[in-house]
């Protein structure tokens, strides 16, 4: 067909120019016009955090965007949408994007977030927290890479990198030439959501021995949290938490089935909604309890409070404090038996005990435990983390991987084994008992598998803090607890509309990426044509005379005799 084509204008070319000028000059306007505007790739995006705190705005607050895209690397990223990869991500050109007014900047999050190098993963942990820690007016968006999106980047990367290297006319003629992409989100902007609903979880095992009996409460939080909710796994942080919890429920309630093992204590368990932001569900709960209610295991006899928060991890467990225990109290009683089990049957590890005061002058609270001790409730909360400030607990790189079974089998048989020698009076060993007594063997074992389930499915899914009633991790986590606990409850909090102490955005949306020209080409293309035009009219005008200056530049010249 090409050939076809080349023979036809050859001979046009030969036998008439002005026909060859008409024609042929149309015919290559057309071959190097663009292609019409056409979407090159749809994708979803998953826009930063957006909420209020106590009235403080946090995270980004905008989500519209129709921009052109650029990369880091382009000089002018004024209103324009800058595409980063994560691998490739710095603070400094974060900022340089947000000082220079872009339009949005999207970060390109690599299919397998589990691959990356361990540098990069703990480099953006630790930037997490202050990418969120002030607002920003700037869109700023988070998408999985796939081969058309790395693409698109790919093909902006090359356009941005070679415009720092050209003259100022090689950049006016590249910038009226190129491909380009222009981002836009769909719908409209982010609404607060007015009508959500947190909901936690309990259940509990009666103990045996009359009414007035102390009660153990074992409390983890069930939410993740990070810079983009709905890419947030916590799998350590807390997921972690909820596997061990499910694991105690299950080995005491085979023990208090039977009558000879039915202990005199009260075991109460709460999978607690809420609990990155400043623990609500616990909050809620509590009010309920102890000021809404005269019959509860809370207003009576507490022994302890013990939270699980990011357990699955490391050769470390410590029990942060917000008081130390005196000695005597059941609290005193499990900090020893922890003590004992590890150094007897894990030497490993290292134990340890981590004080510090709750400050009410913090937005936040730093751990679970703190709830209930502003409520003077004996309370503490086991971690493998040293402080509550470290990057592991808010992030979404806290990802499946992150969880070591095995290590979470480990603690799971430490705080069971210390629960059950304070639950059943064996901190007082009688003379001849060995130190390296274990309760938890053979068919009464922690079971691994159970735990690496429980992990799997949890990670399976976002669980981002607004999870409502209906959710499938709710009504999961709910039977669960149903199958080996006894009067399993809902709780719900729901926002204040007067005056509400959170506040929480949509954020999920859907990005296009449209390859088009610059605008400055339809501009170009319009000068061509209206110059083409012109010379055809003038030629039209003067078709003789032109035609005279032809014949006489084209006939052969003869040759004198």
């Amino acid at each position: 067909m090409f050939e076809e084509a080349s023979e036809v204008f050859d001979n046009m070319f030969k036998t008439s120019f002005p026909l060859t000028f008409i024609v042929f000059i149309p015919a290559v306007l057309i071959l190097v016009s663009p292609l019409p505007a056409e979407a090159a790739h749809e994708f979803t995006v998953y826009r930063m955090q957006q909420y209020d705190l106590q009235g403080q705005p946090y995270g980004t607050r905008n989500a519209i965007l129709n921009t052109e895209a650029r990369t880091v690397e382009a000089e002018v990223l004024s209103r324009r949408c800058v595409i980063m990869r994560l691998v490739d991500f710095s603070y400094e050109e974060y900022q340089k994007a947000l000082r220079q007014s872009a339009g949005a900047v999207v970060i390109i999050l690599p299919k397998n977030m589990s691959a990356l190098p361990q540098d990069i993963v703990q480099q953006f942990m630790e930037l997490e927290p202050e990418m969120l820690a002030t607002e920003t007016i700037v869109p700023i968006y988070f998408a999985m890479e796939d081969d058309e999106l790395l693409s698109i980047y790919t093909q902006t990367l090359t356009s941005s990198t070679s415009q720092g290297s050209l003259s100022a006319a090689e950049v006016l003629l590249h910038t009226a030439t190129a491909n380009g992409f222009q981002m836009v989100t769909s719908g409209a902007q982010s609404k607060a959501i007015s009508d959500w609903t947190i909901t936690s979880l309990e259940g509990r095992l009666a103990g045996v021995g009359g009414e007035d009996l102390p009660t153990i409460v074992v409390v983890a939080h069930y939410d993740s949290f990070g810079i983009a909710p709905w890419l947030s796994y916590g799998a350590d942080s807390n997921g972690s938490g909820v596997s061990m919890l499910l694991e105690l429920a299950r080995l005491f309630s085979k023990l208090y089935t039977y009558k000879r093992t039915h202990a005199g204590y009260n075991l109460l368990f709460f999978v607690s909604g809420g609990g990155k932001f400043n623990y609500q569900g616990t909050k809620r709960w509590l009010e309920d309890n102890l000021d809404h209610t005269d019959s509860s295991l809370l207003q009576d006899n507490v022994a302890f409070v013990l939270c699980l928060d990011t357990v699955g991890n490391g050769d470390t467990l410590h029990l942060h404090v917000s008081k130390p225990p005196k000695e005597g109290t059941p609290q005193h009683s499990l900090l020893k038996e922890l003590e004992s089990v590890v150094a007897s049957q894990y030497p490993e590890v290292k134990f340890s005990m981590f004080h510090k005061k709750i400050n009410l002058a913090d937005d936040m609270l730093a751990w679970e435990h703190e709830r209930f001790g502003i409520r003077r409730l004996p309370a503490f909360t086991l971690s493998h983390l040293p402080s509550h400030r470290l990057a592991q607990r808010s992030s979404i790189m806290d990802v499946r991987p992150h969880v070591d079974v095995k290590k979470l089998s480990r603690n799971t048989k430490v705080v069971a084994e210390a629960l059950a020698r304070v639950i059943y009076n064996l901190t007082e060993k009688p003379k001849g008992t060995p130190g390296d007594l274990q309760i938890f063997t053979e068919q009464m074992q922690v079971q691994e598998e159970q735990l690496s389930a429980v992990v799997d499915w949890l990670t399976a899914q976002p669980r981002a803090q607004l999870l409502d009633k209906d959710s499938s991790v709710v009504s999961t986590l709910e039977y669960h607890l149903a199958h080996h606990l006894k009067d399993v409850k809902r709780h719900y909090v729901k926002a204040d509309k007067r005056d509400p102490e959170f506040v929480f955005y949509d954020l999920k949306q859907t990005m296009n990426a449209y390859r088009v020209k610059p605008a400055i080409f339809d501009l170009l293309l319009a000068v061509c044509i209206a110059a083409y035009l012109g010379t055809m009219y003038l030629a039209v005008q003067n078709f003789g005379l032109l035609y005279g200056v032809v014949r006489r530049v084209t006939q052969p010249k003869t040759k004198a005799h």
